[in-house]
């Protein structure tokens, strides 16, 4: 791997990586999606019964089926929830007063720095949820699309300003939508073999060639 001295930091305080799903215990139907997101995110969407779901939430079945009217509208609320908080944690980037280089930087290396050493349930819901539900449920593969590409919208739009402010260098014959798109499946791939690897030789590699991309030395 061809060194270009990137010290990786974990400086990112104002997107720290915390529960998504923190909720009052009052809310059920939130509770339902905090509990079942862990459990989905630990274990995945098929090893994890409606029983187990509402053992862990200490909820009664007749609750569950009040808010969700199947397994498959459960999973498809949480990748739902989990995607309105993913974008909040961009929007949180985007204010911050920083070249859109530094606001990629940021983005990339919380991505870098919380799919590293295993995978918890604060990492992994679309590693984990991606290649498991695309062929047994329409509906939560649309959500994870969906999701995918709220992200690589918001990434593509960073590339514009960057490229606007030049505070990243301009790629010749490629649109900003096609970088991000080239990244973003870079990493999520990145994350999958880091994941079945037990190794983070896979996102050493991604953070270098986007941090190389971004014109950036060093991160620090």
């Amino acid at each position: 791997m061809t060194s270009h001295n990137i010290t990786i930091t974990d400086s990112n305080t104002d997107v720290k990586n915390i529960d998504f799903f923190q909720h009052p215990p009052s809310n059920t139907k939130s509770h339902l999606l905090a509990t079942g997101y862990q459990l989905l995110a630990q274990k995945g969407f098929t090893a994890v019964g409606i029983k187990k779901i509402l053992d862990t939430a200490g909820v009664p079945k007749g609750s569950f089926y009040h808010y969700f009217a199947s397994k498959e509208a459960f999973g498809e609320a949480i990748i739902q929830s989990y995607f309105e908080h993913y974008k909040h944690r961009l929007n949180t980037i985007s204010s911050q007063d920083i070249s859109a280089q530094q606001k990629l930087s940021k983005y990339f290396q919380y991505w870098h720095n919380t799919q590293q050493n295993g995978c918890d349930h604060e990492k992994c819901l679309m590693v984990k949820l991606s290649a498991e539900v695309s062929d047994i449920s329409d509906p939560m593969r649309k959500a994870l699309e969906n999701g995918s590409q709220q992200t690589i919208h918001w990434i593509s739009e960073q590339v514009e300003a960057g490229w606007a402010e030049e505070s990243i260098p301009r790629a010749k014959n490629i649109s900003a939508e096609s970088i991000a798109k080239r990244w973003y499946y870079a990493w999520l791939g990145a994350s999958l073999i880091a994941k079945t690897s037990r190794n983070n030789s896979a996102l050493d590699e991604v953070w270098e060639m986007t941090a190389s991309d971004i014109g950036l030395e060093k991160i620090g």
